[in-house]
């Protein structure tokens, strides 16, 4: 066996040791970093969410009727945003959720509830609705846009959309 040469080392030289980052992490912290990283991934599914809708909403003709209707014209940029049982955000709505977020956004506080919002305004025949109206039928509440169509959130595994009024014999009531 041949002995290892020998090496060496000026007086005056330095040693020098670089080390990476090494970091010990608990279970308990390792959840919590996994919580929020699931936390910012919901996050940033959601403004996909909201800008697929606002793109959705651009690609939708809205009725000439309902130009100039400011809870239609938000309404509309949230075409495409998921049912969520309970939702009331872009990141999911429900029926009375989404409705009561958007006249949120103009300035009228809703109840939560449908059945309670079937009582936040004054009920209006068919005949006189205009935009920005909403319709309740029971268990369910949607927002007249004009010409026989509404904007809702329709049910689980479906997304807010513009469809035609399918309620067989709604209320529409006006709120502001």
């Amino acid at each position: 066996m041949a002995a290892a040469p020998v090496v060496t080392v000026a007086t005056d030289a330095e040693l020098r040791v670089e080390s990476a980052a090494v970091s010990v992490v608990s279970a308990a912290d390792n959840e919590e970093y996994q919580a929020q990283l699931a936390a910012e991934a919901e996050a940033e599914a959601a403004e996909e969410a909201a800008e697929a809708a606002a793109e959705q909403a651009a690609a939708v003709d809205i009725p000439a009727s309902a130009a100039g209707s400011a809870v239609v014209s938000v309404a509309m940029r949230y075409l495409g945003v998921p049912y969520v049982w309970g939702g009331n955000t872009p990141a999911g709505f429900d029926c009375s959720g989404f409705t009561s977020y958007v006249y949120a956004q103009v300035g009228i506080d809703l109840p939560r509830t449908s059945s309670e919002q079937r009582y936040a305004g004054t009920v209006v025949p068919w005949s006189e609705a205009q935009p920005g109206d909403m319709i309740w039928s029971p268990g369910h509440i949607a927002i007249y846009a004009g010409d026989g169509m509404q904007i809702e959130a329709p049910v689980p595994g479906k997304s807010v959309r513009y469809t035609s009024i399918w309620q067989s014999d709604p209320t529409f009531i006006r709120v502001g």
